[in-house]
């Protein structure tokens, strides 16, 4: 007969317990307060968000596949949609890369300074993975909010190491992707991106979100076709005012311009600004 442990399992490293349905609230808390602990280790103190979908190929993806479904008869007309995607990808890597040259000069070289306006995405392929690149291109650290969810490679490797974070919870990453951050870059993408987006939208429209919120909304051909503003404001569900909550654009200067010109004026330029 097996001899009884002296020693029963504590509470908080007994897994039974921590994976069971009554320590749900103990696994909220946890993707609060572990996130918080390294955000404020690592010294970063607000996030630019980009946002777009997993599948946009890169532009040497793109092409390499437009030339393999050419030469083998494969599906060459989504081959060509995918490479037509791929510019949005280059216009993340891009917007990304310069803002993070432009926030590091921001620390003007004091190693312990706080890092302002880091580049934060849901870390994963596409989009996601661009803006990350070109934040690691321009030697920035990068966040990387990742969700578990049942997809192959929902991965990309350009996040930094100790600021790539995992998520069982969609809205516990949410709130870590509004709550630090400081703009928001929507680019093209499916049914998460456009849930990121409308509630968004929402929490500025309402005035939950009360700091000032610049949000560009990347690629006008592709929003005007797949969110019809104007029919919103014609039936009467949303104020002509509410369209102007985003600042459209096709153009990475455009949007690099808008970008720092707001936060210069609503984060660095007002003594005691609220952050």
């Amino acid at each position: 007969m097996r001899e009884r442990s002296r020693h029963p399992v504590k509470a908080y490293r007994n897994r039974g317990f921590l994976n069971s349905k009554e320590a749900r609230e103990l696994r909220i808390l946890s993707e609060y307060l572990e996130p918080k602990r390294r955000f404020e280790q690592y010294r970063v103190d607000d996030t630019i968000v980009f946002m777009g979908s997993a599948r946009t190929l890169s532009r040497e993806q793109a092409e390499a596949a437009l030339r393999k479904a050419e030469s083998s008869g494969g599906d060459v007309a989504r081959a060509k949609i995918d490479l037509e995607m791929s510019a949005y990808y280059e216009a993340a890597r891009q917007l990304a890369f310069r803002l993070t040259q432009w926030s590091k000069g921001l620390s003007n070289g004091l190693e312990l300074a706080e890092r302002r306006f880091v580049v934060c995405t849901g870390g994963g392929p596409g989009i996601m993975e661009a803006a990350n690149r070109g934040a690691a291109e321009a030697r920035g650290i990068n966040v990387g909010l990742r969700i578990s969810i049942p997809v192959e490679e929902f991965d990309n490797p350009h996040v930094t190491r100790e600021l790539q974070f995992q998520f069982h919870y969609f809205f516990m990453r949410k709130f870590w992707f509004y709550y630090l951050a400081k703009a928001v870059v929507i680019l093209p993408g499916g049914f998460g991106t456009l849930d990121e987006l409308f509630e968004l939208l929402t929490l500025v429209q309402t005035g939950k979100m009360t700091k000032p919120m610049p949000i560009v909304l990347f690629g006008t051909d592709y929003w005007k076709e797949v969110i019809n503003f104007d029919a919103l404001v014609r039936h009467r569900v949303i104020d002509a005012s509410d369209i102007e909550l985003v600042r459209r654009t096709d153009s990475v200067d455009e949007a690099y311009e808008w970008l720092v010109q707001q936060l210069t004026k609503h984060m660095l330029a007002r003594p005691g600004a609220v952050l």
